[in-house]
């Protein structure tokens, strides 16, 4: 069960799921800090997935601990995190530092997340890593807390629906981008 005084939510799934955008305006309309996980990432991460080469569980380890403290340090605020958190293993590890973490996994079809990556400029994630990311996504179980939406919906109509998985939350009447996710 999730405290809506204090919510810790993750919004998770494949790069380009647009989960950097719905995480920050859930963080907008609830008022409560917000992290990226990639700026997590260390140097040699970065550098890896940078020339296509796609992250082992040794590689993401070091990243998720750091991202576990960062949620560990939130305990009377709650707060919103966008991160990839792909398996089970990284969501078991990231429960660890915030037991009533929730997840909120963006589930788009394959040609939605390539036509976004495609569009990406700049980024360190190539479009060429986004099948290693579909390979590795176990999608949440029954028994992990979490909602699945579908990320090609406008960002306006995933956050209702966030918010209506999650009522009480002490929500803001803080307007969003209207955008896709």
């Amino acid at each position: 069960m999730i405290d809506a005084r204090r919510p810790f939510l993750a919004v998770m799934g494949v790069s380009g799921a647009g989960k950097t955008t719905l995480g920050e305006a859930l963080s907008q309309r609830l008022g409560l800090p917000f992290a990226d996980a990639d700026d997590f990432h260390s140097p040699a991460n970065l550098a890896k997935m940078s020339a296509g080469v796609p992250l082992e569980d040794a590689d993401r380890r070091p990243w998720l601990r750091a991202i576990g403290e960062w949620l560990a340090d939130r305990p009377d605020t709650g707060c919103v995190l966008s991160c990839s958190a792909l398996k089970r293993s990284y969501r078991d590890l990231l429960r660890e530092s915030a037991p009533a973490l929730n997840f909120i996994h963006l589930n788009p079809p394959p040609p939605v997340v390539h036509w976004r990556m495609a569009g990406r400029l700049g980024h360190f994630m190539p479009a060429s890593l986004v099948e290693s990311q579909f390979q590795a996504l176990e999608p949440l179980h029954p028994d992990e807390p979490g909602i699945v939406l579908d990320a090609d919906l406008p960002v306006d109509q995933l956050l209702t629906a966030c918010l209506a998985a999650y009522p009480g939350f002490p929500v803001r009447n803080t307007p969003t981008s209207g955008g896709r996710a």
